[in-house]
Formats: structure tokens, sequence, C-alpha cells
């Protein structure tokens, strides 16, 4: 499939060619759920931690007598019914959140993904990004001029000029093409991609 090249001043110049496999897969939105789950899902530290009854300070004295006060049963303090309790059943940090997804599923989602913000005029390609300076006001000056914001940014390689310069931007983030993730895709209103980098998810997704 063609794809268009735009200028800096966001005017279609010329087309490319591009993988109909990447860039023209149809629709899944099952596995593109399950990708993004997944993906979250991996990304948990799984360092919660809570305690149980037996963990919480707390006196073993029974706090009332069992009869006569009107008052519920009470054992100990420790109760998950009472503030200051144990948890019943508390998360542990050995919890395990990972989900399982396999290479051509993810690869398949990611593709469907591109394929729909193709569709729906979200992505953009450019010959290349660059700026001369770290300037924040470089970047912003060059995306306002292409007509594009809230974007995601994505090169072949990150140009450090680029990424110090778009770090103090809201809705802005850059990223190399082997680091481009389902979440982001999607977080982002519009997606920018250099044609090396096209080069490098065809090769990454193929």
């Amino acid at each position: 499939m063609e794809l268009q090249i735009i200028d800096a001043q966001g005017a279609s110049t010329t087309t490319m060619s591009a993988s109909d496999e990447i860039f023209g897969r149809e629709y899944n939105e099952a596995l593109i759920h399950q990708v993004v789950v997944a993906y979250q899902a991996n990304g948990r530290a799984g360092n919660r931690a809570q305690k149980t009854r037996a963990e919480v300070r707390h006196s073993t004295k029974k706090p009332w007598k069992q009869k006569g006060t009107g008052n519920a049963r009470a054992g100990m303090t420790s109760s998950p019914i009472w503030r200051g309790g144990g948890r019943a059943f508390a998360s542990r940090v050995d919890e395990n959140f990972t989900h399982k997804i396999n290479r051509k599923m993810y690869r398949a989602g990611m593709a469907a993904i591109l394929s729909q913000l193709v569709r729906e005029d979200r992505l953009h390609v450019v010959e290349s990004f660059a700026i001369d300076a770290p300037k924040t006001k470089l970047v912003a000056g060059a995306l306002k001029g292409m007509g594009v914001s809230d974007v995601l940014i994505v090169m072949d390689t990150i140009d450090n000029n680029v990424y110090l310069a778009a770090r103090n931007l809201p809705h802005l983030a850059v990223v190399a093409a082997h680091n481009v993730d389902p979440v982001s895709l999607l977080a982002f209103n519009r997606v920018l991609l250099t044609k090396a980098a096209i080069a490098k998810i065809e090769e990454s997704y193929k």
C-alpha cells in the first residue's frame, strides 16, 4: 500500500510503498484488546503488599465478654471487619500478574493498530524529523507547522535534540521504532513516523 509523506507545512508531497501486512491489515478489536491488556499487565511491578490478621499489630485479649453486652461476638481486634484489622485476602509481593501472549499475536495486534491509524488518517510520515538545538520552541514550531498536536513521534533512532526539547511539552512523546508499544500508539491522537522508522517497523514485524 501507499503512505502519504508530508512536508514541514503538513502538505502531502509524495508517497512511499509500505507493507500491506503491517499497514493494511483488517481491524481486530478482540486481538487489540488482548494485546493492550497483556502489555499493561506485564508492566506491573508486583510490589504491593498488605498485612493479614496475623501480621497487624494487635492484642490477643478478647475485647469484651461473649454474652450480655449487646455487641456482636468478637475474639480479637485483628479481625478483618475491624478498623485496623488485617486483610482477609491480603495481596502479596510475589503475586504474578503476567499474561502470556504469543509473538505472532503481538505482531498481528500491533499491525492491526497501525493499519487502523492509517484508515483514520491519524498516522503521518515524514522524510526525517530533526532540529538544530534542544529547544522546546523549535519542536513546538515544527509540529505547529505540520498541523499536528497530541502526537507520538516515532524515529528509527532517538535524536538527542528532539528528545530533550520534547520533554517539556505535554501530550508529546518521542520513542525509537523498536520501543514503540500498543498503549502509546492508542493513547495519542496522532502518530508521526519518519521514513526510516517505517523500515525499522517493517523489519521488526515482518
